[in-house]
């Protein structure tokens, strides 16, 4: 008996934009679509609420296949594979070579070995240091403060005289990144290129030997915007092709030697779409300099999480940024990732951080299986046209940073610190008017918390090192949250000597509106680690007020619905001497409730942190 086929799609006429849109305005009842429904990026690029395949019809790369020039749908042809990297700090080399024998056999297979001892290496130590490790099997790459030539070097003969022949197949790296160092100290060493070129050289025959860095995820850490750390990233890759092929590198050889790092943030698809834009983008930047070879446009790239978005506060919340990050960037087909672990900003992290942090990238693969499809954001109309949006701001910055001069002028002259230091003061208007949300920092936090220890003041401050020799001002590397955490360190602080302010939330009238009011009170006051207290909804204001003061209250807020507080607030207010009074929202009656003495109103619109500033002042002396 033939089978009985059905096409769904019979049954659904075709319908155009314009008819989606009238539907749309229809179910919106007046209100406006782009008010409404599109949503504008910190970018400055418009998203729809919806894409359809018309969208897609200007893009020129949906004809290619994983694996083929531009490499937008990646370097990957038979799946989506990445290295799980974990960074090791070296105090002591047999130490740092035990541990990493150690996470080797935990799901571990690429290392990086962070070393701070700028005195001159010598093959004995990188011989201990990389002793027992099958290199053939796992990426090495090491991260150095300074000597980094000298590592590099040393590296290399290592990999060369311990594999001969197949030393061309060791994947390995060394961070040599003076722009890098230069963006966080403002100092540049000009003579490092032409040592650059003899170590490049030296080492051609090492096809997967890569020795400069450009370090995009510094520039995420110090406020840029995704579109800025893309541009500028490519900016400085265009800097290090620049002068060494002018310095005789060959544009081949040039292009395998440079590895991206970026910073991946919670902004899921838009993360996605970058790293599918950076490549895009840096094939199209390499094809410029004419390589006989489009491979070598290959970009490679490194993904670790920003630290700009990690709280001290309600620290297990990380855990959930960096998940969506780490999938952001499996998704969007990197080569390499570091997850940070929970902790790490604050205290060294430990084996059950690490622990967690390496198991976060094995769930991805072993359970989710990430690592089977290659490009699998293809075909998805909205990604790809955040693929395409993101790819084209990206482009506009980095001509900006051209028009300059290049990279290193541009920096010079504070133009890169102008357009970063910008980006990150709307950012931190936006975190303290919770326009953006830092979960349990400025909203929902952990009521319970309290800080136990005392921390280093850096840690709530931004950090900025200038060198001696510095050419401009550097950029600070900081946190969005660390403005609140400073705050609420503050009345931790505070508290162990003395009581810790009680705000009161005197709820009455209207049953809806004194909740929702009073939840919303709770929430803001306890951004600031003051004690929140509940009232149990009263039919008088006099209830109300033998409670406040039974309790002790610092602050009473009257919760009530607005069309009450004409009469409640006052009536508080009058009874009330000592405790600051506040009104829950931002009434019709506020400038009659002004005139009578009652100043302070909280509500959506409020600058949250700078009101919390202004009544911790009043209550911490």
């Amino acid at each position: 008996m033939a089978e009985n086929k059905i096409n769904l799609f019979e049954e659904f006429p075709p319908a155009t934009n314009a008819e989606w849109k009238a539907r749309i305005d229809a179910d919106l009842k007046g209100r406006d679509f782009d008010k409404t429904l599109v949503w504008r990026t910190n970018e400055g690029f418009n998203v729809l609420p919806y894409y359809r395949n018309d969208d897609l019809e200007k893009l020129q790369y949906l004809d290619t296949l994983p694996g083929q020039f531009p490499y937008t749908r990646g370097v990957k042809t038979k799946g989506n594979e990445w290295n799980i990297r974990q960074d090791i700090k070296v105090k002591n080399i047999e130490e740092a070579n035990k541990k990493a024998l150690e996470i080797l056999n935990k799901g571990v297979n690429s290392l990086g070995f962070v070393i701070e001892d700028c005195k001159e290496p010598t093959m004995a130590n990188m011989e201990a240091l990389l002793k027992d490790i099958c290199l053939e099997a796992i990426e090495v790459n090491l991260i150095c403060c300074c000597k980094s030539i000298s590592y590099a070097r040393l590296l290399a003969q290592f990999i060369n005289g311990k594999y001969g022949t197949d030393a061309k197949n060791i994947k390995a790296s060394v961070k040599i990144d003076p722009l890098g160092t230069m963006n966080r100290n403002g100092s540049f060493d000009q003579t490092i290129f032409a040592e650059l070129k003899t170590l490049i050289e030296e080492n051609a025959a090492l096809d997967n030997f890569r020795t400069i860095s450009v370090n995009g995820k510094f520039l995420r850490d110090a406020g840029s915007l995704i579109t800025q750390e893309l541009g500028f990233s490519l900016a400085m890759g265009a800097e290090y092709l620049t002068r060494l092929t002018e310095a005789g590198v060959k544009t081949d050889l040039a292009a395998k030697n440079i590895k991206f790092n970026f910073g991946v943030g919670t902004n899921f698809f838009m993360e996605i779409a970058k790293l599918r834009a950076a490549r895009l983008l840096w094939a199209k930047l390499v094809e410029a300099y004419q390589p006989e070879n489009n491979s070598s446009a290959k970009m490679d790239i490194h993904s670790e999480n920003t630290i700009w978005n990690k709280t001290v506060y309600d620290p297990h919340v990380n855990l959930l940024r960096t998940q969506t990050e780490a999938m952001s960037a499996a998704l969007g087909g990197t080569d390499s990732m570091s997850v940070l672990p929970f902790n790490a900003i604050y205290e060294e992290s430990t084996p059950f951080s690490e622990r967690i942090a390496r198991n976060q990238q094995i769930l991805l693969k072993e359970e989710s299986h990430f690592d089977k499809i290659a490009d699998p954001a293809a075909g998805s109309y909205y990604i790809e046209t955040l693929t395409d949006k993101i790819a084209e701001q990206a482009w506009s910055v980095f001509l900006e940073i051209e028009d300059k001069g290049g990279y290193i002028e541009a920096f010079k002259a504070g133009f890169i610190q102008e357009k970063v230091n910008a980006s990150a003061a709307k950012l931190d208007t936006a975190i303290a008017t919770r326009r953006e949300n830092l979960l349990g920092t400025n909203q929902f936090p952990n009521f319970e918390e309290y800080l136990q220890k005392e921390f280093d003041a850096e840690i709530f401050n931004k950090e900025v090192s200038k060198a001696d020799d510095a050419i401009a001002e550097p950029l600070a590397r900081y946190r969005g949250a660390q403005a609140f955490e400073r705050l609420r360190a503050a009345t931790d602080a505070y508290s162990k000597e003395n009581k810790r302010p009680l705000v009161f939330m005197l709820t009455i009238g209207s049953l809806n509106m004194r909740k929702a009011r009073a939840q919303f009170a709770c929430n803001f006051f306890a951004v600031a680690g003051f004690e929140v207290q509940e009232g149990q909804g009263y039919k008088t204001v006099e209830d109300g007020v033998a409670d406040a003061v039974e309790f002790g209250a610092d602050i009473v807020v009257i919760c009530s619905s607005d069309d009450e507080y004409a009469e409640f607030a006052p009536a508080a207010a009058e009874m009330l001497i000592d405790p600051i009074i506040v009104v829950a929202g931002n009434p019709a009656c506020k400038e009659e409730l002004e005139a009578k003495g009652i100043t302070n109103f909280i509500h959506v619109r409020s600058n949250l942190l700078e009101e919390l500033k202004s009544y911790q002042k009043q209550l911490i002396k």
